[in-house]
């Protein structure tokens, strides 16, 4: 049984072998959220991918939500807020409550996590070296029986106007792990709170990473059917969005991850955090547990 069990680590190492040598000194970009941050056993095994990732000469970068604790902590504070198109209304006091928990207590929870599993986390906001830079979103909504367009105010609810790389990079390319809340400064000085997956997305984006993955709580992006779908093309994803196949909370990855594609990352991963070790499994197994999204359609034995 021994034995066995000592060819089964290695048949695992081989498989894994071309992956490593493959992404090497590449940047990969993790939004984290979902399941995977309240789940005990799945924060440590994302603590341990990370580090991993960084042993064998990868340089990831963490970016994480963090909505559920702003509502738990929203909720014994007594105060009430809403949405609208999946975005929180963040007046000036619920700012200041996401700053303490996405600039606080997550991103030290994850930065301790990553460190007691042996790496070396760094936590920043956006407003840490300026680097990322944002404005206030108009959200215009159509209102038909008056012909024109409503604008509603999200209050603090921002989009990046732009990324300064300088600080993630040097930190990236280090012995360091960037763990980022998304958080950006507006140029007024004013604090805006930004979706996770766009920040992900945007600073992938500018440092050019090989890989942006997205943990989620489905499987991935999966066909009527309930199929998982992966090696998608951008043209793919199109045609799926105006089918109907994806649809809902799934469009907004999607978009995400074009414009991630379009913008000279490599590959996007859409991966179910539900999964423990999601990210190395993702990365370093044939088979994957998630939807692997490219330019164009290859399969994913030929990335190695």
């Amino acid at each position: 049984m021994q034995k066995r069990t000592a060819h089964q680590i290695a048949d695992v190492l081989i498989e894994a072998l071309p992956y490593i040598q493959r992404f090497k000194g590449k940047t990969v970009v993790v939004k984290f959220g979902g399941n995977a941050m309240v789940d005990e056993a799945l924060k440590q095994s994302f603590a341990r991918d990370i580090v991993l990732m960084k042993l064998v000469g990868m340089n990831p970068i963490v970016v994480h939500g963090g909505g559920p604790q702003i509502g738990q902590l929203l909720a014994r504070l007594g105060k009430t807020t809403g949405f609208v198109d999946g975005m929180r209304i963040t007046d000036s006091e619920t700012m200041d409550v996401v700053e303490m928990v996405l600039g606080g207590l997550v991103n030290k929870e994850i930065v301790n996590l990553i460190n007691r599993n042996g790496g070396k986390a760094v936590g920043l906001t956006g407003k840490d070296g300026d680097f990322i830079r944002a404005k206030k979103i108009h959200l215009k909504k159509s209102a038909p029986e008056a012909n024109v367009s409503e604008i509603i105010d999200l209050g603090y609810v921002g989009e990046v106007t732009s990324i300064d790389p300088a600080v993630v990079d040097m930190l990236g390319r280090s012995d360091f792990i960037p763990v980022i809340a998304p958080i950006g400064v507006g140029d007024d000085g004013r604090s805006y709170n930004i979706n996770a997956d766009l920040v992900a997305g945007k600073i992938a984006e500018v440092l050019k990473a090989e890989k942006l993955m997205l943990l989620t709580n489905t499987a991935g992006i999966l066909d009527k059917e309930g199929n998982l779908l992966t090696g998608l093309s951008i043209k793919d994803i199109d045609d799926l969005v105006d089918d109907g196949t994806i649809s809902g909370g799934m469009i907004p990855k999607t978009r995400c991850a074009t414009d991630a594609l379009n913008g000279g990352v490599t590959s996007v991963h859409i991966i179910d955090g539900r999964v423990e070790h999601a990210v190395l499994l993702e990365l370093f197994t044939n088979q994957g547990v998630g939807t692997l999204l490219l330019r164009a359609s290859r399969d994913k034995a030929s990335l190695t």
